[in-house]
Protein backbone atom coordinates (compact mmCIF):
# COMPACT_ATOMS: atom_id res chain seq x y z
CA UNK A 1 0.00 0.00 0.00
CA UNK A 2 1.08 3.28 -1.28
CA UNK A 3 0.93 5.97 1.56
CA UNK A 4 0.15 9.68 0.27
CA UNK A 5 2.96 12.43 0.69
CA UNK A 6 0.86 14.11 3.63
CA UNK A 7 0.35 11.12 5.77
CA UNK A 8 4.31 10.58 5.32
CA UNK A 9 4.86 14.10 6.64
CA UNK A 10 2.98 13.83 9.01
CA UNK A 11 3.71 10.15 11.10
CA UNK A 12 7.05 10.06 8.75
CA UNK A 13 8.68 12.71 10.63
CA UNK A 14 10.56 12.91 14.32
CA UNK A 15 8.64 14.34 16.80
CA UNK A 16 10.83 17.99 17.49
CA UNK A 17 11.68 19.38 21.01
CA UNK A 18 8.75 21.45 21.35
CA UNK A 19 5.97 19.13 20.64
CA UNK A 20 7.71 16.19 23.32
CA UNK A 21 7.21 19.22 25.34
CA UNK A 22 3.99 19.94 24.97
CA UNK A 23 2.53 16.68 25.18
CA UNK A 24 4.63 15.63 28.17
CA UNK A 25 3.06 18.98 29.78
CA UNK A 26 -0.29 18.17 28.46
CA UNK A 27 -0.05 14.54 29.49
CA UNK A 28 0.96 15.93 33.21
CA UNK A 29 -1.57 18.67 33.35
CA UNK A 30 -4.33 16.02 32.47
CA UNK A 31 -3.64 13.70 34.97
CA UNK A 32 -3.14 16.14 37.71
CA UNK A 33 -6.65 17.25 36.56
CA UNK A 34 -7.83 13.73 36.41
CA UNK A 35 -6.88 13.44 40.58
CA UNK A 36 -8.38 16.75 41.70
CA UNK A 37 -11.95 15.10 39.97
CA UNK A 38 -11.47 11.90 41.63
CA UNK A 39 -10.06 12.17 44.72
CA UNK A 40 -13.10 13.10 46.70
CA UNK A 41 -14.82 10.13 45.45
CA UNK A 42 -12.61 7.98 45.91
CA UNK A 43 -11.83 9.50 49.50
CA UNK A 44 -15.47 9.23 50.39
CA UNK A 45 -15.36 5.73 49.04
CA UNK A 46 -12.84 5.02 51.60
CA UNK A 47 -14.66 6.81 54.58
CA UNK A 48 -18.00 4.90 53.80
CA UNK A 49 -15.65 1.62 53.97
CA UNK A 50 -14.05 2.49 56.69
CA UNK A 51 -14.96 1.62 60.90
CA UNK A 52 -16.18 4.94 62.20
CA UNK A 53 -14.54 4.60 65.21
CA UNK A 54 -10.83 5.03 63.60
CA UNK A 55 -12.72 7.64 60.82
CA UNK A 56 -12.21 10.05 64.01
CA UNK A 57 -8.52 9.83 63.80
CA UNK A 58 -8.99 11.31 60.35
CA UNK A 59 -6.31 11.13 58.18
CA UNK A 60 -9.02 9.16 55.07
CA UNK A 61 -6.62 8.72 52.21
CA UNK A 62 -8.07 6.42 49.14
CA UNK A 63 -7.60 3.33 50.87
CA UNK A 64 -9.36 2.35 53.84
CA UNK A 65 -7.66 1.72 57.30
CA UNK A 66 -9.56 -0.50 58.88
CA UNK A 67 -12.34 -1.85 56.44
CA UNK A 68 -15.38 -2.35 57.22
CA UNK A 69 -19.15 -3.07 55.48
CA UNK A 70 -21.01 -2.11 58.72
CA UNK A 71 -21.89 1.97 57.46
CA UNK A 72 -23.89 0.44 54.24
CA UNK A 73 -25.66 -2.12 57.03
CA UNK A 74 -26.87 0.51 59.31
CA UNK A 75 -28.22 2.36 55.92
CA UNK A 76 -29.86 -0.75 54.25
CA UNK A 77 -30.82 -1.91 57.78
CA UNK A 78 -33.64 0.67 57.92
CA UNK A 79 -36.92 -1.05 57.42
CA UNK A 80 -37.98 1.86 54.82
CA UNK A 81 -35.09 1.83 52.60
CA UNK A 82 -36.26 -0.52 50.03
CA UNK A 83 -39.68 1.27 49.58
CA UNK A 84 -38.36 4.36 49.78
CA UNK A 85 -35.44 3.36 46.58
CA UNK A 86 -38.45 2.01 44.60
CA UNK A 87 -40.46 5.21 45.01
CA UNK A 88 -37.35 6.90 44.29
CA UNK A 89 -36.86 5.21 40.98
CA UNK A 90 -40.68 5.33 40.00
CA UNK A 91 -40.90 9.07 40.23
CA UNK A 92 -36.98 9.33 38.68
CA UNK A 93 -38.30 7.38 35.57
CA UNK A 94 -41.93 8.50 35.51
CA UNK A 95 -41.03 12.19 36.33
CA UNK A 96 -38.56 12.39 33.53
CA UNK A 97 -40.27 10.53 31.06
CA UNK A 98 -43.29 12.77 31.42
CA UNK A 99 -41.36 16.14 31.98
CA UNK A 100 -39.10 15.68 28.90
CA UNK A 101 -42.04 14.56 26.53
CA UNK A 102 -44.64 17.43 27.99
CA UNK A 103 -41.71 20.02 27.85
CA UNK A 104 -40.08 19.07 24.17
CA UNK A 105 -43.90 19.21 23.10
CA UNK A 106 -44.22 22.98 24.46
CA UNK A 107 -41.25 23.59 23.15
CA UNK A 108 -41.84 22.43 19.70
CA UNK A 109 -44.67 24.35 19.51
CA UNK A 110 -43.07 27.71 20.46
CA UNK A 111 -40.47 27.14 18.37
CA UNK A 112 -42.94 27.73 14.87
CA UNK A 113 -42.79 30.68 13.64
CA UNK A 114 -46.57 30.86 12.50
CA UNK A 115 -47.63 30.35 15.90
CA UNK A 116 -49.19 33.55 16.84
CA UNK A 117 -49.18 33.21 20.63
CA UNK A 118 -45.23 32.62 20.44
CA UNK A 119 -43.79 35.21 21.88
CA UNK A 120 -46.59 36.39 24.70
CA UNK A 121 -45.87 32.10 25.79
CA UNK A 122 -42.31 32.74 25.86
CA UNK A 123 -42.26 35.57 28.02
CA UNK A 124 -44.95 33.77 30.01
CA UNK A 125 -42.86 31.16 30.50
CA UNK A 126 -39.94 33.06 31.23
CA UNK A 127 -41.22 35.34 33.96
CA UNK A 128 -42.04 31.92 36.11
CA UNK A 129 -38.19 32.21 36.40
CA UNK A 130 -38.33 35.24 38.02
CA UNK A 131 -41.17 35.20 40.16
CA UNK A 132 -43.42 32.53 42.02
CA UNK A 133 -45.86 32.63 44.38
CA UNK A 134 -43.93 31.54 47.69
CA UNK A 135 -43.87 28.92 49.71
CA UNK A 136 -47.55 28.76 51.33
CA UNK A 137 -49.15 29.71 48.89
CA UNK A 138 -47.46 26.70 46.44
CA UNK A 139 -48.32 24.06 49.16
CA UNK A 140 -52.29 25.92 49.39
CA UNK A 141 -52.40 24.88 45.75
CA UNK A 142 -51.18 21.75 45.79
CA UNK A 143 -54.18 21.19 48.84
CA UNK A 144 -56.28 22.17 46.34
CA UNK A 145 -55.30 20.18 43.70
CA UNK A 146 -55.45 17.30 45.90
CA UNK A 147 -51.85 15.98 45.34
CA UNK A 148 -50.73 16.13 48.67
CA UNK A 149 -50.63 12.50 50.26
CA UNK A 150 -49.96 11.23 47.27
CA UNK A 151 -47.41 10.47 44.34
CA UNK A 152 -48.08 12.80 41.54
CA UNK A 153 -47.35 15.36 43.85
CA UNK A 154 -43.74 14.48 43.03
CA UNK A 155 -44.73 14.59 38.87
CA UNK A 156 -46.86 17.34 37.93
CA UNK A 157 -45.76 20.56 39.83
CA UNK A 158 -42.26 20.02 37.68
CA UNK A 159 -43.56 18.24 34.42
CA UNK A 160 -42.87 21.57 32.57
CA UNK A 161 -39.23 22.82 33.31
CA UNK A 162 -38.20 26.40 31.62
CA UNK A 163 -34.47 26.32 31.70
CA UNK A 164 -35.11 23.23 29.99
CA UNK A 165 -38.22 24.26 27.55
CA UNK A 166 -35.63 26.52 26.13
CA UNK A 167 -33.10 24.76 25.49
CA UNK A 168 -35.15 22.51 23.25
CA UNK A 169 -36.59 25.21 21.69
CA UNK A 170 -33.31 26.86 21.08
CA UNK A 171 -32.14 23.22 19.54
CA UNK A 172 -35.56 23.00 17.58
CA UNK A 173 -34.80 26.69 15.85
CA UNK A 174 -31.67 25.49 14.78
CA UNK A 175 -32.92 22.58 12.99
CA UNK A 176 -33.57 23.54 8.85
CA UNK A 177 -37.18 25.04 8.37
CA UNK A 178 -36.80 23.10 5.00
CA UNK A 179 -37.16 19.72 6.46
CA UNK A 180 -40.67 20.61 8.05
CA UNK A 181 -42.07 22.89 5.02
CA UNK A 182 -41.03 19.20 2.77
CA UNK A 183 -42.98 17.21 5.43
CA UNK A 184 -45.78 19.32 5.51
CA UNK A 185 -46.52 19.59 1.53
CA UNK A 186 -46.65 16.15 1.72
CA UNK A 187 -49.51 16.22 4.12
CA UNK A 188 -47.73 15.85 7.48
CA UNK A 189 -49.54 17.10 10.16
CA UNK A 190 -48.03 18.83 13.71
CA UNK A 191 -48.36 16.10 15.37
CA UNK A 192 -46.48 13.75 12.45
CA UNK A 193 -44.03 16.24 12.35
CA UNK A 194 -43.02 16.47 15.94
CA UNK A 195 -42.85 12.56 16.38
CA UNK A 196 -41.21 11.75 13.22
CA UNK A 197 -39.20 14.55 12.76
CA UNK A 198 -38.35 16.77 15.76
CA UNK A 199 -37.84 14.06 17.88
CA UNK A 200 -35.93 12.07 16.59
CA UNK A 201 -33.51 15.09 15.29
CA UNK A 202 -33.35 16.78 18.80
CA UNK A 203 -32.27 13.43 20.30
CA UNK A 204 -28.82 15.26 21.91
CA UNK A 205 -30.77 17.69 23.46
CA UNK A 206 -33.31 15.36 24.94
CA UNK A 207 -30.37 13.16 26.08
CA UNK A 208 -29.35 15.83 28.09
CA UNK A 209 -32.29 17.29 29.67
CA UNK A 210 -33.19 14.01 30.52
CA UNK A 211 -29.90 14.29 32.47
CA UNK A 212 -30.74 17.19 34.05
CA UNK A 213 -34.39 16.15 35.28
CA UNK A 214 -33.52 12.54 36.31
CA UNK A 215 -30.99 13.92 39.04
CA UNK A 216 -33.48 16.52 39.98
CA UNK A 217 -35.79 13.71 40.72
CA UNK A 218 -33.39 11.18 42.21
CA UNK A 219 -31.80 14.20 44.91
CA UNK A 220 -35.04 15.86 45.67
CA UNK A 221 -36.29 15.33 49.11
CA UNK A 222 -37.96 18.49 50.12
CA UNK A 223 -40.92 18.00 48.25
CA UNK A 224 -41.08 14.59 50.41
CA UNK A 225 -40.82 16.58 53.80
CA UNK A 226 -43.03 19.17 53.00
CA UNK A 227 -45.83 17.05 51.53
CA UNK A 228 -45.60 13.45 51.93
CA UNK A 229 -43.49 13.14 55.69
CA UNK A 230 -46.97 11.85 56.98
CA UNK A 231 -47.05 9.13 54.32
CA UNK A 232 -44.21 6.66 54.84
CA UNK A 233 -44.91 4.24 51.98
CA UNK A 234 -44.71 7.61 49.62
CA UNK A 235 -40.93 8.41 51.37
CA UNK A 236 -38.11 8.66 48.71
CA UNK A 237 -34.16 7.26 49.26
CA UNK A 238 -33.51 10.38 49.91
CA UNK A 239 -35.12 11.66 52.40
CA UNK A 240 -35.01 8.77 54.38
CA UNK A 241 -31.20 8.65 54.43
CA UNK A 242 -31.56 12.40 55.40
CA UNK A 243 -33.15 11.07 58.55
CA UNK A 244 -30.66 8.36 59.42
CA UNK A 245 -28.47 11.80 59.17
CA UNK A 246 -30.49 13.30 61.67
CA UNK A 247 -30.66 10.93 64.01
CA UNK A 248 -26.46 9.94 63.73
CA UNK A 249 -26.22 13.65 64.55
CA UNK A 250 -28.75 13.19 67.52
CA UNK A 251 -26.79 10.20 68.69
CA UNK A 252 -23.50 12.29 68.57
CA UNK A 253 -24.59 14.84 70.64
CA UNK A 254 -25.38 12.46 73.23
CA UNK A 255 -21.90 11.41 73.61
CA UNK A 256 -18.62 13.26 72.95
CA UNK A 257 -16.43 12.24 70.35
CA UNK A 258 -13.97 11.13 72.77
CA UNK A 259 -16.30 8.93 74.08
CA UNK A 260 -16.92 7.43 71.08
CA UNK A 261 -13.24 7.20 70.10
CA UNK A 262 -13.37 4.93 73.63
CA UNK A 263 -16.05 2.98 72.56
CA UNK A 264 -14.16 1.49 69.74
CA UNK A 265 -10.88 1.24 71.45
CA UNK A 266 -11.98 -0.78 74.57
CA UNK A 267 -14.87 -3.08 72.90
CA UNK A 268 -14.73 -2.20 69.17
CA UNK A 269 -18.63 -2.20 69.27
CA UNK A 270 -19.78 -1.17 65.97
CA UNK A 271 -21.03 2.01 65.67
CA UNK A 272 -21.73 5.45 63.25
CA UNK A 273 -20.93 8.76 63.07
CA UNK A 274 -22.29 11.66 60.95
CA UNK A 275 -19.27 11.68 58.67
CA UNK A 276 -19.37 7.81 57.86
CA UNK A 277 -23.11 7.74 57.25
CA UNK A 278 -22.43 10.49 55.20
CA UNK A 279 -19.90 9.43 53.22
CA UNK A 280 -22.00 6.29 52.64
CA UNK A 281 -25.07 7.96 51.73
CA UNK A 282 -23.17 10.01 48.98
CA UNK A 283 -22.22 6.84 47.75
CA UNK A 284 -25.53 5.02 47.40
CA UNK A 285 -27.34 8.33 45.50
CA UNK A 286 -24.35 8.80 43.43
CA UNK A 287 -23.71 4.91 42.26
CA UNK A 288 -27.07 5.16 39.82
CA UNK A 289 -26.27 8.45 38.16
CA UNK A 290 -22.80 7.14 37.95
CA UNK A 291 -23.84 3.81 36.02
CA UNK A 292 -26.55 6.23 33.77
CA UNK A 293 -23.85 8.95 32.75
CA UNK A 294 -21.93 7.16 30.54
CA UNK A 295 -24.67 5.98 28.30
CA UNK A 296 -25.58 9.59 27.76
CA UNK A 297 -22.33 11.32 27.48
CA UNK A 298 -21.76 11.13 23.89
CA UNK A 299 -25.40 13.02 23.76
CA UNK A 300 -24.43 15.70 26.62
CA UNK A 301 -21.70 17.90 25.29
CA UNK A 302 -23.19 17.84 21.87
CA UNK A 303 -27.02 18.67 23.14
CA UNK A 304 -25.97 21.31 25.76
CA UNK A 305 -23.90 23.01 23.02
CA UNK A 306 -26.03 22.96 20.56
CA UNK A 307 -28.69 23.70 22.32
CA UNK A 308 -27.39 27.01 23.27
CA UNK A 309 -26.96 28.42 20.01
CA UNK A 310 -29.94 31.05 19.75
CA UNK A 311 -31.45 32.28 22.56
Amino acid sequence: MKLSPNLLGRFGRRKSWDDVIFDTINTLFMIFLCTVMLYPLLNTLAISLNDANDSIRGGIGLIPREFTWYNYQHVFGEAAILQAGLISILRTVIGTALSVFCTAMVAYTISRQYFVLRRFMTIAFVLTMYFNGGLIPTYLLMRELNLIGTFWIYVIPGIIGVFNLIVIRSFIDGLPESIFESARIDGAGEWTMFFKIALPLSLPVIATVSLFVAVFQWNSWFDVFLYNSAQPHLSTLQYELMKILQNSNASLTARSAADVFASGQGGGANIVTPTSIRAAMTIVVSVPIIMVYPFLQKYFVKGLTLGGVKG
